[in-house]
């Protein structure tokens, strides 16, 4: 089972999502059945949903980048220690997700097909994965393709 704590910081997104937590427990229920490193465990991570301004903060403090994004990732364990833990009760990590970049992304596809992107992504993050080499990329890529059309 996997379970999300919701902070929203940026009323812009109660716009688009009534309840954040009812809408992310719909789409973890169906993700835990697909990726073999949520089953059998109680997984928890917390995402932000908050403005690009803030985002641009924590991508400056955090990255060193000085730009707003769609998502950052903050794990709690490293990927190398994820592969030995035996725990069944495990949090994961944070992430954020700007909701000013995840709009205007809008005009190809619809924002919640847009915010899944990014999210997923984001989570995958938290359970090791990364996009540094092109194999990983593809990897990851894959999977967060088959968890996109799982959930949607």
């Amino acid at each position: 089972m996997i379970k999300v704590n919701v902070e929203v910081n940026s009323k812009s997104w109660h716009k688009k999502i009534k309840n954040p937590k009812k809408y992310f427990s719909k789409k973890l229920k169906k993700i835990s059945k697909i990726v073999k490193f949520f089953k059998g465990k109680n997984i928890t991570f917390t995402i932000l949903l908050t403005s690009s301004l803030n985002m641009k903060r924590l991508n400056k403090k955090f990255r060193n980048q000085n730009k707003s994004t769609d998502v950052l990732s903050f794990p709690f364990l490293s990927s190398n220690n994820l592969k030995f833990i035996k725990q069944k009760k495990l949090y994961i990590g944070d992430m954020a997700t700007s909701y000013e970049i995840i709009n205007s992304r809008t005009k190809k596809n619809n924002f919640l097909l847009e915010f899944d992107k990014a999210w997923v992504h984001g989570l995958l993050h938290l359970i090791g994965y990364n996009h540094i080499k092109n194999q990983d990329y593809s990897k990851m890529n894959k999977i967060e393709k088959r968890i996109l059309n799982s959930i949607n």
